[in-house]
């Protein structure tokens, strides 16, 4: 029987981050070839069989080329058990990626060689830093033209404003690229561009050993030999106690695309990254090695299967052990539940599962009882807290083009709300349905969506807001006075909350100004 203890310890729970297009998708998909869970990789793409990423399912994600959703995997590796979760990069899907955050215990950061830091991963290092999840820095596409290796070191300890170690160095870049020297295990990788073969590893001493001549040339390796005696001398020794509180990232060098330097980035990673932690509650901190089941819900996700109408609930499992069939309690409700078909993803395949440990990610089938957010225990009262939901800054209409649909309108609607994907207001002067995004991409999303999984048309139409706010008061006078005065701009939110909807920031300012006992608040967890 493996014990509550071995599981936790052999648990890595991550999210892949990056700007659109770095290869955060081809990195996770190289990572599940390492651990078995797939046998050829998305880079296969012969006429005769077209493969698909297995991490990017959703029908618009194949059009686009972009990953809207956060997929998660769990596969097997040596004796760890590895959770990925696969973020979206695009920007307009950032709420999204700040509540995977919370479900991991660190974090991949993939960055494009030849760009560098771009703005989305800045902010999203932001929110690493706010919880102190440790980081692990992946520079991408070496096998194209980009910058001076140390040229990229110094741009990201200025621009994630964290110190960083190299734990692997290239040899060369872009055509010139020979393959990378890895410092954790003194071993050297020559770089063979061929997507389905892994490199091939030449023994070697040390660096000085003359097998490295030989393997990259003199010239290449006496470059090699300055560099290592640099980064030691400018680079403290790497202290897994640093790394661990979130204070130095580790460096790895390599080409996702042709599977290089990727399993020296696993191996290292399975060995230094933090097992499940501890995660704070409103009422306690819960550790995972309690006895008595936690978790949370962080994302519901409508139509895994088009085939049916289903809505899955991703729970990550805080503390004890998950067991099928066992009864839950759900604090929002206080309702007792039991789950006969819980899941656990490989992508889009879905295995039933029996138990599930600390660390892990737990599908259970929703049929509208979960919101993002809400928990399970064995029994004890227990709130999580750090799930927002951002105040939009995008409004539209939305419309109903098929008055014979509109049921599956509303049913579609509905769902997609439960996601997360935008919220939805409901304007209390005309009755008209308004949806709040944070990006515009995500109203393509939904009418898209709806179209294809639902069979509903909507049609957009403008209206001019700059903000929602929620509001509260002490005061009931005051609420019912500003109720009154602003009947126009008022709206409730899905959970009967009253917000106001601010058609610039001069209104937004005055109201805040005239009414001095409401609290407007710009993120629903309050």
């Amino acid at each position: 029987m493996s014990t509550l203890t071995d599981e936790i310890a052999r648990r890595r729970t991550f999210a892949i981050i990056s700007h659109p297009d770095a290869g955060k998708t081809t990195l996770t998909e190289k990572l599940l070839l390492f651990g078995g869970a797939i046998h050829i990789a998305g880079a296969v793409k012969s006429n005769k069989i077209k493969k698909t990423a297995t991490s990017d399912w959703m029908e618009i994600e194949k059009q686009r080329g972009i990953s809207v959703a956060t997929s998660v995997m769990g596969f097997n590796y040596g004796n760890y058990k590895i959770n990925i979760l696969d973020t979206p990069g695009h920007q307009d899907f950032a709420e999204d990626t700040y509540r995977t955050l919370t479900a991991v215990d660190s974090v991949i950061i993939v960055v494009d060689v030849a760009k560098g830091v771009e703005q989305q991963t800045r902010k999203l290092m932001e929110v690493c830093r706010m919880r102190n999840t440790p980081v692990i820095i992946f520079v991408n596409k070496l096998d194209r033209e980009g910058r001076d290796a140390f040229d990229i070191l110094d741009e990201l300890e200025a621009e994630l404003k964290i110190s960083v170690r190299p734990l692997s160095w290239p040899i060369g870049i872009g055509e010139k690229f020979k393959g990378v020297y890895n410092i954790y295990e003194n071993t050297l990788d020559l770089f063979t561009p061929d997507k389905q073969k892994v490199s091939e590893r030449v023994e070697i001493d040390n660096v000085d050993d003359k097998a490295v001549d030989a393997a990259v040339g003199e010239k290449e390796a006496a470059q090699l030999r300055e560099d290592l005696e640099l980064i030691d001398g400018v680079y403290p020794e790497f202290d897994r106690e640093a790394y661990l509180k979130g204070q130095v990232a580790p460096v790895f060098f390599g080409s996702a695309l042709n599977t290089f330097g990727v399993k020296e980035l696993l191996d290292c990673f399975v060995e230094i990254a933090p097992a499940p932690k501890p995660i704070e509650a409103v009422e306690r901190r819960i550790t995972p090695d309690e006895e008595p089941f936690t978790g949370f819900v962080f994302k519901i996700h409508a139509n895994m299967d088009p085939n049916h109408r289903s809505c899955i609930a991703f729970v990550k499992i805080c503390s004890g052990k998950f067991e099928r069939n066992a009864p839950y309690k759900h604090i929002r409700s206080g309702k007792i539940l039991r789950f006969a078909a819980p899941t656990a993803f490989m992508a889009q395949k879905k295995n039933i599962v029996d138990e599930a440990w600390p660390g892990d990610i737990v599908g259970i089938p929703d049929t509208g009882t979960f919101k993002i957010g809400d928990t399970l225990t064995s029994g004890e009262d227990l709130h999580f807290k750090g799930l927002p939901s951002f105040s939009p800054e995008m409004f539209k209409y939305i419309e109903n083009t098929d008055p014979m649909k509109s049921k599956q309108l509303e049913k579609g609607i509905q769902q997609l709300m439960d996601e997360g994907v935008a919220q939805l207001f409901v304007n209390q002067f005309n009755g008209r349905k308004i949806i709040g995004t944070v990006g515009q991409l995500q109203f393509e999303v939904i009418q898209y969506r709806l179209l294809h999984e639902y069979g509903a048309q909507c049609r957009w139409e403008p209206i001019s807001l700059y903000k929602a706010c929620w509001i509260e008061s002490d005061d009931e006078n005051a609420i019912a006075n500003f109720k009154r005065r602003k009947h126009q701009f008022m709206a409730v939110d899905r959970e009967g909350r009253d917000v106001f909807l601010a058609d610039s920031n001069y209104v937004l300012q005055m109201a805040q100004g005239d009414f001095p006992s409401i609290r407007f608040h710009f993120t629903s967890e309050f």
